[in-house]
């Protein structure tokens, strides 16, 4: 059954249960889309989660083209990229403790720093270029068009991760009332951007080769 797509319902189903599974793991979105949410409100946090899936989409597309897969392949590309995903982090983290000046130009207003920033952190991410180069691929069908496939299973996946990310500021941004007193938004934030800055530690950790 094929549903106007390039892959069976069979591969469609699992390839979306093994990215939903992959979303609801802890990881740097998760912790950053909390922060933004439960800080700067719903709205900030669908800004950063339209940034994220616009990132999502830009490295699926270029792996659909082979690039990933050099990257991936190169131990420089790869650590730039690693470590250059690692610093931004650990800079939002740090921003989010001091709430110093944003690294990232204010484009279109707040909102669009905050969608400016989701997408610079999706686009250094190597665990994305991994998922694209070393996951998507499985579940690609032999005897089809290979591009179709990929480009169905990217598009696929950035749904899901977009609905897991929009569930995550919805629940997040409810805690925005409580935090009106400025003493408790900066606890909160502090505690935020504290595992944060674990979550870039530990990103560092598991991401090395």
């Amino acid at each position: 059954m094929e549903l106007g797509f390039p892959l069976s319902l069979q591969t469609l189903l699992s390839f979306a249960l093994t990215t939903l599974a992959i979303e609801l793991t802890p990881g740097p979105n998760m912790t950053y889309l909390a922060v933004v949410a439960a800080g700067d409100g719903r709205r900030a946090g669908f800004a950063t989660v339209a940034g994220i899936a616009l990132g999502l989409a830009v490295i699926g597309f270029i792996a659909a083209l082979g690039v990933a897969e050099i990257a991936q392949s190169s131990t420089l590309l790869y650590e730039g990229f690693r470590w250059a995903g690692i610093l931004f982090l650990l800079y939002l983290a740090w921003e989010g403790w001091t709430v110093g000046v944003d690294v990232v130009a204010a484009i279109g207003g707040e909102h669009g720093r905050h969608f400016a920033r989701g997408l610079v952190t999706n686009l250094l991410n190597p665990k994305a270029v991994v998922f694209y180069v070393a996951v998507l691929p499985t579940f690609v069908e032999t005897g089809r068009p290979v591009l179709p496939q990929t480009v169905a299973l990217t598009a696929i996946y950035v749904m899901v991760a977009t609905i897991v990310h929009a569930a995550i500021v919805g629940m997040a941004g409810t805690l925005e009332p409580f935090l009106d007193d400025p003493r408790r938004e900066g606890i909160a934030r502090r505690a935020l951007s504290a595992l944060l800055a674990f979550v870039a530690l530990w990103f560092a950790w598991s991401t090395a080769r």
